[in-house]
C-alpha cells in the first residue's frame, strides 16, 4: 500500500510531466501556420490552466500540512512549559504559606516564656481508636516523653513516644488524654478529657459553677505538663442533670487537628534565660 505522501508526490510528478508536454506541443505549434497555432492554443490553454490550478491547490495543501505539524509540535512544547510553570507556581505558593505559618509560630514562640523547638507533622495515626501524630523532632533535638505540644491556636497534646529523630504526640482529643483546666471567665475548675463524639468534655465541673456556651477553657498549669493559660477550646453545650454534683460540658477544641502541619514542642516548663 502506498502512503498518502507517496501518492501526493506521484500526482505532482504526473501533472508536471503533462504540463511540460503541453508546453512542448504549444512551442512546436508556434512555428506552424497561424490557424494551426490558434487551434493548438485553444486546446492547450484550458489544460494548462487546470494544471496550474491543481499545482496551486496541492502546494497550499502541502504547506498547510507542514503548518499543522509544526503547530502541533509547538502545542506539545507549550503544554509542557505550562505544566512546568504551574508546578513552579504551586511550589512558590506552598513556600509562601509555609513562611506565613512559620512566622506565626515564631511570633507565638517569642511571646511565651518557655523554651520550644519547631517540628513538622510527618504522619497521623490511621486507627480510629487512637488520635496521635508523628513529628520530625526527637531525642537529638531535646524532645522527651511528657513534653507539651502547642500551636498559636492552643494546645495540641503531649509527647508519648520518642526516638532519635521522631516523636509521637497524643492529641488532647484522644480518649486517653486529660488536661487540668479551668474556665477563663469564671475560673471554674475541671479536667478536659478527649474521646467525646464531638470534641472534648470538661469533666468534674461542679454543677453550681457558672459555665455557659462560649466560655473559653484554658490550661491551669497544675498537672505539670502544660503551662498555665494555654487555650484548649470553647464551651459548646452545657447540661445539668436533676441529680449529681457535676454538670456535663461539651468543649470544641481551639485547634483544627485536620490542618496541622507545624507545631511547637515545649522543651521545659522553666522560663527562657534572657
Amino acid at each position: 500500500m502506498f502512503s498518502r505522501r507517496m501518492v501526493l508526490v506521484l500526482a505532482v510528478l504526473v501533472l508536471l510531466l503533462l504540463n511540460i508536454a503541453a508546453l512542448t506541443v504549444s512551442s512546436s505549434r508556434t512555428q506552424s501556420s497561424g490557424g494551426a497555432a490558434q487551434l493548438a492554443l485553444h486546446l492547450v490553454a484550458p489544460f494548462q490552466k487546470g494544471v496550474s490550478a491543481s499545482l496551486s491547490w496541492m502546494r497550499s495543501v502541502w504547506y498547510g500540512y507542514f503548518y499543522l505539524v509544526t503547530a502541533a509540535e509547538e502545542n506539545v512544547v507549550l503544554r509542557r512549559d505550562v505544566a512546568v510553570l504551574r508546578g513552579e507556581l504551586n511550589a512558590m505558593k506552598e513556600l509562601s504559606l509555609l513562611n506565613e505559618r512559620m512566622r506565626a509560630l515564631l511570633s507565638y514562640k517569642e511571646e511565651k516564656s518557655v523554651a520550644t523547638v519547631a517540628a513538622e507533622v510527618t504522619g497521623k495515626d490511621a486507627s480510629p481508636w487512637f488520635r496521635t501524630l508523628i513529628i520530625d523532632k526527637g531525642a537529638t533535638d531535646g524532645v522527651s516523653k511528657g513534653q507539651a505540644v502547642v500551636v498559636p491556636d492552643g494546645i495540641v497534646g503531649q509527647v508519648v513516644e520518642v526516638s532519635a529523630h521522631y516523636a509521637k504526640v497524643l492529641l488532647v482529643t484522644d480518649r486517653n488524654s486529660s488536661v487540668d483546666a479551668l474556665v477563663q471567665e469564671t475560673r471554674a475548675r475541671g479536667v478536659l478529657k478527649g474521646g467525646a463524639e464531638k470534641g472534648c468534655t470538661f469533666a468534674y465541673a461542679n454543677r453550681n459553677d457558672a459555665i455557659e456556651s462560649g466560655h473559653r477553657i484554658v490550661s491551669s498549669g497544675l498537672d505539670g505538663v502544660y503551662p498555665k493559660g494555654f487555650m484548649l477550646g470553647t464551651v459548646d453545650a452545657v447540661s445539668r442533670q436533676s441529680s449529681g454534683i457535676f454538670q456535663d460540658v461539651v468543649v470544641m477544641p481551639s485547634v483544627n487537628f485536620e490542618k496541622l502541619e507545624e507545631v511547637l514542642v515545649i522543651l521545659g516548663m522553666e522560663e527562657k534565660q534572657p
